[in-house]
């Protein structure tokens, strides 16, 4: 891995995107390291994702713009007093991962965030995915937790490292 900037472009996802989004999310459920989800989605559903301004969708673009990550926001809780909370995804297509993209695309997307209104921004991953929790360490992300048992996947108990982070007037 360097510490080089990537060479990719991050932007607003759109409607051309979301074939590749939806090759990549699918590409990470097959591989069952960094999801719950077992059933792969098609572009219809993910095309839902984008167009709504509380919630930013952005691509990381390499050589002639072919998309290789994605980072979203969805909704946490629907209680109002959670509206400026939101769970993110972030996700490397194999073939990208290790040069930083998550980097890339995590830079852009918590000011993407705030400016959205946001105030915090949540996930919860695998303890095992090394990657991810240093992804979001290098972020300014904290490790709040641990659900345990949280979930089956392939018939087995998986726990979850819950992570956060605080935007905006919310920083102490």
């Amino acid at each position: 891995m360097t510490d080089a900037a990537p060479a990719v472009e991050v932007r607003p996802a759109t409607a051309d995107d979301v074939p590749t989004i939806t090759a990549v999310y699918n590409e990470g459920i097959r591989g069952r390291t960094a999801t719950f989800e077992t059933r792969e989605r098609a572009p219809d559903e993910v095309r839902g994702w984008l167009g709504d301004p509380r919630h930013p969708v952005l691509v990381a673009a390499a050589a002639a713009g072919r998309v290789v990550g994605w980072v979203a926001t969805s909704t946490y809780r629907p209680r109002e007093c959670y509206a400026g909370i939101a769970e993110f995804s972030v996700y490397v297509a194999a073939s990208a991962r290790g040069r930083r993209v998550g980097d890339a695309l995590l830079a852009a997307f918590l000011p993407a965030c705030e400016a959205a209104g946001l105030w915090k921004v949540l996930s919860r991953i695998f303890p095992e995915n090394h990657a991810s929790r240093r992804l979001c360490a290098r972020h300014g992300f904290r490790e709040v937790g641990t659900y345990e048992r949280h979930g089956k996947l392939d018939s087995a108990w998986r726990d979850v490292v819950i992570v956060e982070r605080l935007l905006g007037d919310a920083i102490g």
